[in-house]
């Protein structure tokens, strides 16, 4: 008899496992340390609606797709996040804030002002060119006459990534790219999910996230869901039908602080198969809605938390 194929979630905790038990203990940008591996991939089949929701513990699927549709905006200001109850990039204007400031506010007040006060949002809840800006907005610049160079149309790689899959889909270059070098110290937090490749074969859309820093308790499974959950956006605006999902981690890392998430999570079994249905089609990949997604057969574990580092 043949044995039952491994849940798909068992090789996220081998790879937590294997950073916990095996991972290089290091001083990190934080300050805080953390374990870390180098180069590591995971791989996920969509079909069927599966999605690689992480079931040993609850992850909030819905604000991780706030946030995607946040990107699709190419906003970058936390206020439209903070207004929908998604705080997941609070903490960074908050540091910024009290940094520049020397007003010691608690995060709480501060994500009141940015929900209240649209000018003290407009001066304090931006992040930079992020996520969102790169993919839908890169700069690009023209050289003038008289030496100097001025602002050119920006770049919506987003868009021309669903042209490119409608009209040419055996194209190696169905990428979206977030990591613009020039503009880098600008951002609040450089991209960590950089690079997005897609490939189609047989009908199917294939999808690879490229990710340079991964924080793997509280980052992996929101980074996860968001990018298998592109892949199907982009497969229903392409006609395709979605396939293989594919993460690459460079720096994979755990945080030294978060060895009772750790240690608990590792306890745990997997349980359910997840699936996602998206119910509309609407006509662009930049037209969804929160409304628009539903997810099946999800009865995870309770929620672990533990600190961000920022």
């Amino acid at each position: 008899m043949l044995a039952a194929p491994q849940h798909p979630e068992i090789q996220y905790l081998d790879l937590m496992r294997r950073i916990w038990t095996e991972g290089s203990e290091r001083i990190d940008r934080t300050g805080i340390g953390t374990r870390s591996v180098f180069g590591t991939t995971l791989r996920f089949d969509l079909a069927g609606g599966a999605m690689p929701l992480i079931t040993t513990k609850r992850v909030y699927w819905k604000t991780a797709t706030r946030e995607l549709l946040w990107f699709l905006t190419g906003e970058t200001n936390i206020r439209p996040l903070v207004l929908q109850g998604v705080g997941i990039w609070n903490e960074w204007p908050h540091a910024r804030y009290v940094r520049e400031t020397g007003d010691d506010i608690p995060l709480d007040s501060f994500v009141e002002r940015i929900r209240d006060d649209e000018a003290f949002a407009a001066n304090w809840g931006d992040l930079g060119p992020v996520y969102g800006k790169q993919w839908v907005d890169w700069p690009t610049y023209r050289y003038r006459p008289d030496g100097l160079y001025e602002a050119g149309e920006g770049v919506n790689q987003v868009a021309q990534v669903v042209e490119s899959l409608r009209n040419n889909p055996g194209s190696r270059r169905h990428i979206i790219e977030g990591w613009n070098v020039a503009e880098l110290d600008r951002m609040a937090l450089p991209p960590c999910h950089k690079t997005y490749q897609f490939h189609v074969a047989d009908g199917r859309l294939n999808g690879l996230l490229y990710q340079r820093s991964c924080d793997v308790a509280l980052g992996l499974p929101f980074n996860l869901w968001s990018a298998a959950l592109l892949q199907r956006m982009l497969a229903q605006q392409a006609d395709l039908e979605p396939g293989e999902f594919v993460w690459m981690g460079g720096d994979v890392h755990l945080y030294l602080n978060h060895a009772e998430l750790i240690e608990e999570q590792l306890q745990r079994e997997p349980q359910g198969h997840p699936k996602l249905e998206i119910l509309r089609r609407p006509p662009t990949i930049f037209d969804y809605s929160i409304d628009d997604f539903s997810v099946a057969d999800y009865t995870p574990h309770g929620a672990l938390k533990a600190p961000v580092a920022v």
